[in-house]
């Protein structure tokens, strides 16, 4: 709950937020900087140049104030045993497995998804992905969808904020999918959360890194010295942080872009580690790949920073009054090198969301200990509030446990009776699915047919071995705690329901036969049959709708009913359609003269699916190579199939039902252009069907819409 004496910072998807300039505090630390730095483009203020610890002057301990600072250093798609103290035989962390000897290394952590951006809000939210509304991560600002971390769900800065912390980011944010106008003006930018000290972080879209100045996705950021490396900036810029809070509380995101792909390393380094590589081979080990070359030596980078992080904080003298937390956003990129565990980032199973964890505190932790305690990324927010002393009654509900009991040895661990993944995308060859896992057992469970499978990781931590038919009592249990939590967190508009209502717009006893505006090829090349009407331009109860008469053509039928509601869905059932049909598509959806339309595409000859949205007859979106891992699987040759789009706001989903019920084919954002919650926009809209004819015709029996 937000402290009602802090200045309430405007709410609202295009808020203008404020941020604040954080002041430089130094004191009497032995510890300076360059007041005259340059400008950072993000937050407006003065750099320094890092401070530098003097020994001679010393400093002295300071005397603990109750409020623990907490540091939470993460690296990008770092796997869970590349580090040494992890296993990794080849990379060297000698900094991170320093701190995790004399701290707690976490065994069994895992990220709340799979892919950073919602990992990202979880960790600054302490809620699962599906509750903030990220569940994917976030893309360009060209991409049709706008969507952000809402400034109305409570994060770091409400919670600590009640007991005076200041809380900043250095590096990566990649919660917001708007990059032009004014930083904070930009919604879902960190300012708007209540960060108040915020540096490097990126002011372009950062698909793919950038680890040498000039950064491509922070043009306006200055360097502080020729060829400046990130991950080395980054290290710089939190020994500065850390020289201008050390007066107060504070939290801070040690937000890495390394190890993010595409790889680029300090060229010593590479070169340290492809010697070290041939040294390997030499000795008739496993050949070592560039990748893994790479990454070690960006990875030594990393750990060259956290090493720099660990004295700048003995040099301040906050080491005993800090709380330091290392982890990843997601599993490795690299399933191989996930190995024994089975898959890699964007996977629900465990090598896409097992990273590691080390939390070191000289002052605060009983150091020392390995602990095999399931733990997720929603678990750090309320970690951090047991740090702060933040009041029971002063913070908002999360889906996070505090891990102090465990930290510090004393108390009794409180656990989730489970842990959720919902991923309901397709990336790559990966199909939209969710998981749960309570106790040593996880079930994972498709949610287009929601088929499961069940494994131990106690006993099977690869996941090798589904015991979903051998263990029918435990897949009922957990997947109902599963469908009760994706019902709790709707996060897609269901299948249109079967049974009365709506209105059949073609077929027997049909309300409205498609009286049609016929966008595209001659209306010859739409006719209704089987109906008293005739033609495109009449209406008949129990008519079919005939779409063809050339190679190529496509046709679409415009129908003069429009959406009732911001949650309506579409039916159409197909007669059969035979053979291989090359060049046949059915399509299905809204649309509006003048191009714009959100259209499922059945593609035949694929026997698959995509989707397209066109706004005033540009093409802005198509989903095709997301969704090809379903060619094949969708087959409306058999008798009394049919294929429904629903449309909820700006969510679409797609349904086929073959036979065995309605299956969930894909869901999309369709973005606000196409937004049905506004009434501007669904005024202009009309149910449609067409199709692309190839060697034949293209018939439609029945076409319901109903309004939800």
């Amino acid at each position: 709950m937000p402290d009602p004496a802090r200045p309430r910072r405007p709410l609202g998807r295009r808020a203008v937020v404020r941020g604040l300039a954080a002041a430089a505090v130094l004191g009497a630390t032995g510890c300076t900087r360059d007041p005259d730095g340059p400008t950072d483009g993000a937050s407006g203020r003065t750099l320094g140049a890092p401070p530098a610890c003097d020994e001679a002057s010393g400093t002295p301990a300071r005397p603990r104030r109750g409020r623990v600072n907490v540091v939470v250093v993460s690296v990008d798609d770092l796997g869970w045993q590349e580090l040494g103290c992890y296993g990794s035989d080849f990379n060297e962390t000698p900094e991170i497995d320093r701190m995790a000897a004399e701290g707690v290394r976490f065994t069994q952590a895992d990220a709340a998804a799979s892919v950073c951006s919602p990992s990202r809000a979880a960790l600054v939210t302490g809620l699962y992905p599906g509750r903030t509304g990220i569940t994917d991560y976030l893309r360009p600002e060209a991409a049709l969808s706008e969507a952000f971390l809402s400034p109305d769900l409570p994060t770091v800065p409400d919670v600590l904020g009640v007991r005076g912390y200041s809380c900043g980011l250095v590096g990566k944010w990649h919660l917001t999918e708007v990059f032009s106008g004014p930083y904070r003006e930009r919604p879902g930018n960190p300012f708007a959360h209540g960060f108040d000290d915020v540096v490097v972080t990126e002011q372009r879209y950062i698909g793919s890194s950038d680890y040498v100045h000039p950064y491509a996705f922070m043009p306006d950021e200055p360097a502080r010295e020729p060829g400046e490396y990130l991950t080395d900036r980054v290290a710089d810029e939190v020994e500065a942080y850390l020289a201008r809070h050390r007066a107060e509380p504070f939290f801070v995101h040690v937000s890495n872009y390394a190890v993010h792909t595409e790889r680029v390393a300090k060229p010593a380094l590479r070169e340290k580690y492809a010697a070290k590589a041939d040294e390997v081979a030499a000795a008739g080990g496993a050949a070592v790949d560039e990748d893994r070359v790479v990454l070690a030596a960006m990875l030594e980078s990393v750990d060259d920073q956290v090493g720099r992080l660990r004295r700048a904080l003995e040099c301040q003298g906050l080491a005993d009054d800090t709380v330091v937390m290392i982890t990843s956003d997601n599993g490795g990129s690299n399933s191989e090198r996930n190995l024994p565990l089975r898959g890699g980032k964007g996977e629900l199973y465990e090598g896409g969301i097992r990273v590691p964890l080390v939390v070191w505190g000289p002052g605060v932790v009983d150091g020392g200990r390995v602990s095999d305690l399931p733990v997720s990324t929603v678990d750090l927010l309320p970690t951090a509030a047991d740090l702060a002393g933040v009041p029971a009654g002063r913070r908002p509900a999360t889906d996070g446990v505090s891990l102090l009991p465990t930290l510090t040895g004393r108390g009794e661990q409180e656990q989730r009776d489970a842990t959720y993944w919902v991923f309901p995308h397709h990336f790559g060859a990966i199909r939209p699915y969710a998981a749960v896992r309570a106790g040593d057992e996880k079930l994972l469970m498709w949610l287009r047919d929601e088929s499961v499978e069940l494994y131990d990781l106690a006993a099977d931590p690869g996941e090798t071995d589904d015991l979903a038919a051998r263990r029918p009592a435990s897949v009922t249990r957990l997947r109902g705690l599963l469908r009760a939590h994706l019902d709790e967190l709707d996060l897609f508009p269901g299948p249109p329901p079967d049974g009365p209502g709506g209105r059949r717009l073609l077929g027997p006893d049909a309300d409205l036969a498609p009286r049609a505006v016929v966008v595209g090829d001659p209306v010859a090349d739409a006719r209704l049959d089987g109906g008293s009407g005739g033609g495109s331009g009449g209406g008949s109860d129990g008519a079919r709708l005939v779409l063809g008469g050339g190679e190529g053509r496509e046709v679409l039928v415009v129908t003069d009913v429009a959406p009732g509601s911001d949650d309506v869905g579409i039916v159409a059932t197909p007669a059969p359609l035979r053979g291989g049909a090359r060049g046949r598509n059915l399509l299905l959806g809204l649309a509006r003269n003048g191009g714009t339309s959100v259209l499922l595409r059945y593609r035949h000859d694929r026997r698959g699916v995509a989707w397209e949205v066109r706004l005033d007859g540009e093409l802005r979106d198509v989903g095709a190579e997301p969704l090809r891992g379903m060619d094949g699987t969708v087959d409306l040759s058999r008798p009394g199939s049919r294929l429904a789009l629903r449309l909820r706001g700006h969510q679409a989903a797609a349904y086929v039902e073959q036979g065995e019920g309605w299956e969930l084919l894909f869901r999309a954002d369709v973005g606000p252009a196409l937004d049905l919650g506004d009434p501007g926009v669904r005024a202009g809209l009309r149910y449609a069907v067409g199709a692309r004819t190839g060697d034949g015709e293209v018939v439609v029996e029945r076409l319901t819409a109903r309004t939800l």
